[in-house]
């Protein structure tokens, strides 16, 4: 009987491995894909009807053309710097918003939880957004791209729910030693709230990482376009190219296309392996009844 289930325990963890293997390889496979076709001869990727893996001959042409851009190294610092500051100020409301609304004896929680809840279903509108941000002078400054989207409601309900699901007694005792509110939530909640603060953080970084709508609207000075306009820009006046030229010509539009995915996604693949454990830890938070 033991050995039976023994053998059954191994049967299930082999194909167990086995299935997270083929899924890891079904993740792995586009993105192989799309570095092989950037750094690959056109002339080839032809001859291979369109699928490269393993590239036999290199190539950074794709990527030469794609820096040539006036504009390529500016949007690349803008987009850093709201992803850097804009994750910052969006944290930094949220925990403010999160922590007195986790507090049930709070005035008025309700109606705020109501309003908060109804952002979520109904927005206001891209036209009475963009006359707010226009009033505010806000226009062609890298704050359009931070400050209408500062807060995220579905985001604030998460850690809302989090700290609401601390032990009391901890706030408790805080309150007994004669800290203040401000106190308990820098020097108690924030440390208590690493997870959900990494796994926020990190939907924050890819929305502002991948900011194009709002730049779109607000911005129309090309030196404050953030990466993913500016690389919109290089594709369109590629593909324009292709009908005018011939492939010697020219770095083919599939070529750049991949050069550009590369170079758009690879910050965001290098640094999420560093918050993953905590990422992993923060997917249930949302579970968790508030």
């Amino acid at each position: 009987m033991v050995t039976t289930r023994k053998n059954e325990g191994r049967i299930f963890n082999l194909i167990t491995v086995v299935l997270l293997s083929l899924f890891g390889l079904a993740a792995l496979f586009p993105m192989l894909y799309v570095l092989s076709v950037s750094i690959t001869p056109y002339t080839e990727v032809l001859k291979n009807g369109g699928f490269i893996i393993i590239p036999r001959s290199i190539t950074f042409a794709a990527y030469a053309e794609l820096f040539k851009h006036p504009y390529i190294f500016d949007a690349f610092k803008v987009t850093v710097f709201i992803t850097v500051v804009g994750t910052a100020v969006n944290l930094f409301l949220t925990c403010l918003m999160a922590y007195p609304l986790s507090r049930k004896n709070m005035p008025g929680r309700n109606v705020v939880l109501m309003l908060i809840v109804f952002t979520l279903l109904f927005s206001g509108g891209i036209i009475p957004t963009y006359l707010i941000v226009k009033s505010t002078g806000l226009l062609d400054t890298v704050w359009a791209m931070i400050i209408p989207t500062a807060v995220n409601g579905f985001y604030l309900l998460i850690m809302k729910s989090f700290i609401q699901n601390l032990p009391e007694e901890i706030f408790e005792s805080a309150r007994i030693d004669g800290a203040r509110e401000f106190r308990i939530l820098l020097q108690l909640v924030l440390p208590l709230s690493t997870p959900v603060l990494f796994t926020l953080g990190l939907f924050y970084t890819v929305q502002h990482w991948n900011e194009y709508f709002q730049a779109l609207i607000y911005i129309t000075d090309p030196t404050l376009n953030p990466i993913q306009i500016v690389i919109h820009r290089i594709l369109m006046n590629s593909q324009n190219a292709d009908m005018q030229a011939s492939l010697d010509e020219v770095i083919p539009t599939l070529s750049l296309k991949m050069a550009s995915v590369v170079y758009a996604t690879l910050p965001i693949i290098v640094v999420y392996p560093f918050v993953q454990k905590y990422f992993y830890k923060g997917m249930v938070i949302g579970a968790v009844k508030g």
